[in-house]
């Protein structure tokens, strides 16, 4: 990486994500393309340090900061750097602490929503897929976490099959393999209720004019809402494949 660049990141961990810092950020990626993936490799490493060091504050500004990458920078310079931004997702699900597991899933819901000009035919979402569905088993003594864990599982399905279908990969995401855990893990949590505490309804309530309405709903109608844009995407030829375990 040039001087310029260290500068840059240095002053981004230093000071936290001032947003003048991160707009020098973005507007050198934005007209360096061709260094987004270096920039990525080095959040990422760094992340990875971060992790291991317990320092989550550290953490939180390198996905906010490669979020704004992400969602600002042109789709035809993305291959790369989304190759980072996926491992930095992977490495936060695969920790231990629940607080960062819901800031991958954040991250990874922004990812989906993202249109890339040329399909990614290696690109393979295995992992997110076997891990959003355990996150939907998530059980836990308290209640609210418990919700929030599944909550976040079902949002990191919805947006494997949102990606993987916007960006003409469909195929995959309706491989056996991959419905034989999604569709059991949507109608697990459909015939689930869990409790939820007044502290976390009335938290709900006063976030309910900050988020989207599909944030504010509980594991069990979110799973169909999540199962019935599955059906909705399926063409005649697939639908047997959301039905065998449906009967499963």
């Amino acid at each position: 990486m040039d001087g310029y660049e260290i500068c840059i990141l240095c002053f981004l961990f230093q000071d936290g994500l001032v947003k003048s810092n991160m707009e020098k950020l973005v507007w050198y990626a934005m007209h360096s393309p061709d260094k987004l993936d270096r920039i990525g490799e080095y959040l990422a490493s760094r992340l990875d340090r971060d992790i291991q060091r317990r320092r989550t504050g550290y953490v939180v500004i390198s996905m906010d900061a490669l979020d704004q990458l992400m969602l600002t920078c042109h789709a035809n310079s993305l291959n790369l750097f989304v190759e980072s931004f996926l491992q930095m997702i992977q490495r936060l699900l695969e920790s231990q602490e629940p607080m960062l597991q819901l800031r991958a899933v954040q991250s990874f819901e922004k990812y989906s929503n993202i249109r890339e000009e040329t399909p990614q035919y290696h690109r393979r979402y295995d992992f997110f897929v076997s891990k959003f569905a355990s996150m939907c088993y998530y059980t836990e003594s308290d209640p609210d976490r418990q919700r929030q864990l599944r909550t976040a599982g079902i949002m990191g399905l919805q947006g494997v099959v949102r990606k993987t279908d916007c960006d003409d990969l469909g195929d995959s995401i309706w491989q056996p393999v991959h419905m034989d855990k999604i569709v059991p893990a949507l109608l697990f949590n459909m015939g689930e209720k869990i409790a939820v505490t007044q502290e976390f309804e009335e938290a709900d309530a006063e976030e309910a004019d900050h988020h989207d309405q599909k944030r504010e709903k509980k594991p069990n109608e979110l799973a169909e809402i999540c199962l019935r844009e599955l059906v909705c995407r399926a063409t005649s030829g697939k639908i047997a494949k959301i039905i065998r375990p449906l009967l499963a």
